[in-house]
């Protein structure tokens, strides 16, 4: 027999939820075949058979996290099912051909003779814990342990059930939400974050400007204005690495949750060019195919939540990023100008940044520099 195991998906990727099963335990598949679709916290990937071969049996259910390396199918191959049939047909004659030959290795190691342990056999509990977890209908992978050794107990299980007949049953959070929750959750340890508000008057832009591309220029202005922002801080080694390209992560709201793709080499792009990779970068999202590469290696963030509500925010930086600058929805507000007032246009502004690593002055030098672009006449060529 032969078990196939979650392969090595790339990007750093140790983990996978699984979204959908396309085969069923004593189905027939071919090379190539669809198996399994599964969501990482950066798209959906869908998995192929290596070879040809009867699903014996399925390790996990629909929406069942699977590690890098744990099985997802044991199969029986067509080679050692035909070597199975003719020991079969030679015992019923009296001959002894030999032993089943054990599975063989293959490319990637994605095979493996004894699978690992599942995710629900990691759990510690006693048998009958379990059984009195699957009369109650509840998940045991959901309980807080309280026994020793972090084993839960049948107390654990008759608190999780009166829980859910209260409440409902708690929705475990897959893909996209659970790598935001992690990285927010590890951005809370690592980062000492200070926010810094201002505004632009932006009141003399054209009518229909384009914010995000406005922004985005923004930002690399003052990049090159003061770059020590545009840079990844190791807080473990205590070292930091200035950029030269902009690499600018935007945020993307989606209803899977939220994705941070990488608009690449932004200083060197005009506005048509900057509106296109967006254009493409938000489509790519939005259907779940964007590659994984492509979620990477920001140096940089923006969040235009002011696209939909808020005026001003505390944006989240996200190491090994410094800095993240958010920008709120533009507002009509009074101003003055030479002693006489005017219904003007302000674009509320928002920069957090690792004040382990950026100053107060260098955060306070970027953000003049972003308000001196954005408050800048638009560009006609652009």
């Amino acid at each position: 027999m032969r078990y196939f195991k979650l392969p090595d998906l790339g990007e750093g990727l140790m983990e996978a939820d699984i979204v959908e099963w396309h085969v069923s335990e004593g189905d027939e598949v071919q090379v190539d075949q669809l198996l399994v679709s599964v969501e990482t916290a950066k798209a959906i990937v869908e998995v192929p058979s290596p070879c040809a071969g009867k699903i014996l049996h399925r390790f996990g259910a629909e929406g069942d996290t699977v590690n890098i390396d744990e099985p997802l199918v044991e199969f029986i191959t067509d080679e050692e099912s035909d070597h199975i049939a003719t020991v079969e047909s030679s015992a019923d004659s009296g001959t002894v051909v030999g032993d089943i030959p054990q599975a063989q290795s293959v490319t990637q190691d994605q095979f493996s003779l004894a699978p690992q342990a599942s995710v629900a056999e990691k759990v510690k509990a006693t048998p009958s814990v379990r059984a009195l977890a699957k009369r109650l209908n509840v998940d045991i992978q959901q309980v807080v342990a309280t026994g020793q050794e972090g084993r839960i107990t049948a107390d654990d299980i008759e608190k999780a059930s009166r829980l859910n007949q209260q409440h409902g049953s708690g929705e475990r959070l897959t893909g996209v939400r659970k790598s935001m929750a992690k990285n927010m959750a590890m951005a809370h340890q690592q980062v000492v974050p200070v926010t810094l508000f201002d505004e632009a008057n932006v009141s003399q832009w054209n009518d229909g400007e384009d914010t995000t591309v406005r922004l985005v220029q923004a930002i690399a202005y003052a990049c090159s204005q003061e770059p020590d922002l545009n840079a990844w801080f190791n807080g473990e080694q205590l070292t930091r690495r200035l950029i030269e390209k902009i690499d600018l992560g935007i945020a993307v709201d989606t209803e899977h949750g939220l994705f941070v793709p990488v608009l690449r080499d932004v200083a060197n792009r005009c506005a048509d060019d900057l509106r296109a990779g967006l254009n493409h970068l938000k489509k790519d999202v939005q259907a779940r195919t964007i590659p994984p590469k492509e979620l990477q290696g920001a140096t940089f963030t923006l969040s235009n939540y002011g696209a939909l509500a808020g005026r001003y925010g505390t944006p989240i930086v996200v190491p090994p990023t410094v800095a993240i600058l958010g920008a709120g929805k533009v507002i009509e507000k009074p101003m003055a100008q030479l002693g006489e007032l005017f219904a003007g246009k302000a674009l509320p502004l928002s920069l957090t940044f690792d004040h382990k690593v950026v100053t107060g002055g260098e955060a306070a030098r970027f953000m003049a520099a972003v308000i001196e672009s954005l408050q800048a006449e638009p560009d006609i060529d652009d």
